[in-house]
């Protein structure tokens, strides 16, 4: 019935913390699309892919007491911070659950920003289109992102990089 919240866990648990909402939609679905079994479903929205589904999770683990959410003041926003309690890590050892290993996924992203991982998640959702009109699609649904055309071919290399990594 927790197989979903338990692979989350895992993912948690993989990480000293993870620091934003937006950076957590991003790395669990880059990490969907580097074969790691994560169910949630995810659409198109303002910053790229996300998951409604994710974010009621979340929610769930938080009220559980198996994730703890630390929301701190920036200049002009919150942000939030997330890491697994020791309850969680007891939940994750009962669990069954085992995802293929991911750890080094997770260094290299959580070494990105969220605008870069957002960058990367964006390229990712039009992969099945050709490269040059992953591109267009970039410039024309991140308009405001104002995307370089160094960030994209970073982007690109950060994707060959990741998808490497066993």
């Amino acid at each position: 019935m927790l197989e979903n919240h338990a692979k989350l866990m895992q993912f948690f648990s993989s990480s000293e913390d993870i620091v934003g909402r937006k950076k957590l939609q991003k790395m669990i679905y880059i990490l969907k699309k580097c074969e790691i079994p994560f169910e949630e479903r995810y659409e198109f929205h303002f910053y790229g892919p996300y998951s409604e589904e994710l974010t009621l999770r979340i929610e769930e683990m938080c009220n559980l007491g198996f994730i703890s959410e630390a929301k701190e003041e920036k200049k002009n926003y919150y942000q939030y911070r997330y890491r697994i309690t020791e309850s969680g890590r007891e939940f994750l050892e009962q669990s069954a659950v085992k995802l293929p290993p991911f750890d080094q996924h997770m260094k290299e992203m959580n070494a990105k920003s969220s605008r870069f991982l957002e960058l990367v998640s964006t390229m990712l959702f039009f992969e099945h289109l050709p490269k040059d009109e992953i591109t267009e699609k970039v410039h024309t649904v991140k308009s405001k992102q104002n995307y370089s055309s160094e960030e994209i071919t970073d982007s690109w290399n950060f994707i060959e990089k990741i998808r490497r990594i066993h």
